[in-house]
């Protein structure tokens, strides 16, 4: 189960996530689900189409499927493999 814990360390594909801040403006606001992930992007599908996230200029706010709440993630954290990132012990989260 995907808690605020231990979001970092779970799947993102398929949740649903929000643009909280970003260093590219026309990407704060931005709302939709995770159709991919890659060490460094974040892809997302919205009403308007795809948009691609730069994981380490933006912080996110993923919806928790459980109990509905959203959860702010600073990108800088996520920035890694997705497999690679599900295996690592972050210190700081």
């Amino acid at each position: 189960m995907i808690t605020p814990e231990n979001i970092v360390r779970h799947e993102l594909i398929g949740l649903t996530v929000k643009v909280a801040s970003s260093a590219d403006k026309s990407a704060v606001g931005a709302e939709g689900r995770v159709i991919d992930e890659t060490r460094n992007m974040l892809v997302i599908e919205t009403k308007s189409g795809e948009k691609r996230l730069v994981k380490g200029q933006s912080v996110f706010s993923f919806r928790l499927p459980s109990s509905g709440k959203w959860v702010r993630v600073d990108g800088k954290v996520i920035v890694a493999r997705p497999e690679d990132r599900i295996k690592k012990k972050l210190k700081e989260w």
